[in-house]
């Protein structure tokens, strides 16, 4: 089994961080570096870890900025990756993959069971995978799996 993470809005609050649209427009990625944890890293980092343990596999899929250069979509990608690195440090992914804005999701895993966490209502809607989730739904997933 696949566990799969979106980050804005997911596991990071992008859209609390004062700003951040005009930031992103301007091409400023420091928005992605301020955005605080929306939920308790601790716990979900004891949890990823024993979920690896039991054999599962953990990823990050997550969009870079919508309107982009591709010098930017590298600034965007390597901010949440040091993000991911700083409020996560214990967690060693499986993959992390930042794509473009709008890849559909589903064909950046190949495991066709993976359950999805997405705050993007369309994205869970377009899952091909196995089941897709809201962030409110983290801990109970995972509850199940550990």
């Amino acid at each position: 089994m696949t566990f799969v993470f979106d980050m804005d809005g997911t596991l990071f609050d992008l859209y609390g961080v004062d700003n951040w649209l005009p930031q992103l427009r301007a091409e400023d990625a420091s928005p992605y570096l301020a955005a605080k944890p929306m939920i308790n890293f601790s716990l979900l980092a004891r949890y990823l870890n024993r979920i690896q343990r039991a054999g599962h596999k953990i990823m990050v899929v997550s969009w870079t900025s919508k309107e982009s250069s591709p010098e930017y979509h590298s600034q965007v990608a390597w901010a949440k990756f040091k993000s991911l690195r700083r409020h996560l440090p214990s967690v060693h992914w499986d993959a992390i993959i930042f794509a473009n804005y709008g890849t559909e999701k589903s064909t950046l895993v190949k495991d066709s069971k993976a359950f999805l966490f997405d705050d993007d209502e369309g994205v869970r809607t377009n899952w091909q995978g196995g089941l897709a989730f809201e962030p409110v739904d983290i801990f109970r997933v995972l509850r199940c799996f550990t």
